[in-house]
């Protein structure tokens, strides 16, 4: 594996950071997790300016522009003879030192990688996967802007933590008012009687690139969609329920706290968006 770090492509065990980045020291910075399929990049301009976007809220300069970022993503996945992967785009706040004053920071950092993901079995996508709902709750949009895709998920690891203990692959979060907001790297969706709903944007989520795509499928197949605050009770009496995310891209979710979710299999609509979703990535 070949790595971008802070202006040389270097082999993975030569690449590495300072001790002292504050990417490393407390989370600051922000990333982007974006795929590959044939060879293009998908939706990269999308992720690149969220990426920018959030860099800019947290007052980081980039030093890059959003084509030489572009650029760097397509020449990431040469040096690593890639058609299909995973890329994640890192900018640091760079090299400080001890203290948290941002300002002190020299220069950012920036970091590529490009290689292969596989986030779930081959068996959850045919079957349909289990979750839980956790006690972690989501951090109130007042405190971090969900927009802020930053370097610390640690909100969200104690919650994906929550579900491994429980023998399951992710966990539902709520925000702290009680309702949905999303999975630990997943966006959610729920169906019923045909119609199609998602958490709204101040319920606290992250306004993800495929949820974005796929709520432009829904519309496209004629289906109705409806963005509102969602209870656990919207949840378990779902006809069904699917994940979204650049990893996972359409996962159905069959099982919630125990609850069988609808027939207990992945649905008739989750099946034809997760096909024109999958048509969409390969440019056909």
């Amino acid at each position: 594996m070949i790595v971008y770090v802070n202006g040389k492509f270097l082999p993975k065990e030569e690449a590495k950071v300072s001790v002292f980045d504050h990417g490393f020291l407390y989370g600051d910075g922000v990333f982007e997790g974006i795929r590959a399929y044939n060879g293009r990049i998908f939706k990269l301009d999308g992720h690149i300016d969220r990426l920018l976007d959030s860099a800019k809220a947290i007052d980081l300069k980039v030093e890059w522009s959003h084509q030489e970022l572009c650029d760097l993503c397509y020449e990431s996945l040469k040096q690593n003879d890639l058609e299909d992967a995973y890329l994640r785009v890192i900018i640091s706040r760079g090299e400080g030192d001890l203290g948290l004053n941002p300002y002190l920071c020299a220069k950012p950092g920036l970091v590529i990688i490009s290689g292969k993901i596989k986030l779930y079995p081959k068996e959850l996508y045919d079957e349909g996967m289990a979750v839980i709902t956790g006690a972690t709750p989501r951090i109130a949009p007042e405190a971090l802007n969900p927009k802020i895709k930053s370097l610390n998920y640690l909100n969200n690891i104690m919650a994906k933590m929550e579900g491994l203990e429980h023998g399951v692959q992710e966990t539902l979060m709520l925000n702290s008012q009680g309702f949905l907001a999303e999975a630990t790297g997943d966006n959610i969706f729920l169906i019923k009687n045909s119609v199609i709903f998602t958490p709204p944007e101040e319920a606290g989520i992250l306004l993800g690139i495929t949820r974005e795509t796929v709520m432009d499928l829904v519309k496209e197949s004629g289906y109705t969609i409806i963005e509102k605050n969602l209870s656990r009770y919207d949840v378990y009496t779902s006809d069904e329920c699917f994940l979204t995310g650049t990893a996972a891209e359409i996962i159905s979710v069959t099982k919630v706290d125990g609850r069988v979710i609808g027939e207990g299999k992945p649905g008739s609509i989750t099946l034809e968006l997760l096909e024109k979703f999958r048509a969409l990535t390969l440019g056909k």
